[in-house]
């Protein structure tokens, strides 16, 4: 049933971000906002938490991340709230581009090395390389999750 929903994803929604990878495993092409790093030259851990606030929204603590291209950078995901929440890292208008299939297969999985999905307490890293400067986002892109404020900012200085 998955590989049912992606192919009726990937059929009904072409765009630039399925091509580039998103949803359907990767091609090999790299992202603008870098490429999957190596754990073992990482430089940095940056523990970022997803929650719910008690006034109802959704959450990252910290909401800004700041790193030199060229840094290899773990973060280290927890999912502190009681519902899933993804982490997903690439330029804003991808984001927005993936927020828009999301909305249509919420259920759909990620393969990608720029996301990942954690259920209610679950921990889970993503280990980046950032190759290009610039102002990119990060964001949960499960339906009603961005609305409720669950996005944030990454700047990448040049070296």
């Amino acid at each position: 049933m998955k590989h049912y929903v992606i192919a009726l994803a990937l059929a009904a929604l072409a765009s630039p971000t399925l091509a580039s990878g998103n949803h359907a495993g990767g091609h090999g092409e790299k992202l603008a906002v870098g490429e999957p790093g190596d754990k073992t030259k990482a430089t940095q851990t940056i523990r970022v938490t997803m929650k719910e606030t008690d006034d109802g929204k959704m959450i990252f603590q910290p909401a800004i991340i700041k790193v030199r291209k060229g840094q290899t950078i773990k973060i280290a995901l927890k999912n502190a709230g009681g519902t899933d929440h993804e982490f997903v890292l690439d330029q804003e208008d991808k984001i927005m581009e993936h927020k828009a299939v999301m909305e249509k297969f919420p259920e759909m999985e990620h393969a990608d090395p720029n996301s990942i999905r954690l259920a209610a307490g679950a921990t889970g890293e993503i280990v980046w390389k950032f190759t290009n400067d610039g102002e990119f986002k990060f964001a949960c892109l499960i339906p009603g999750h961005y609305e409720a404020g669950m996005h944030g900012d990454v700047s990448v200085a040049a070296k």
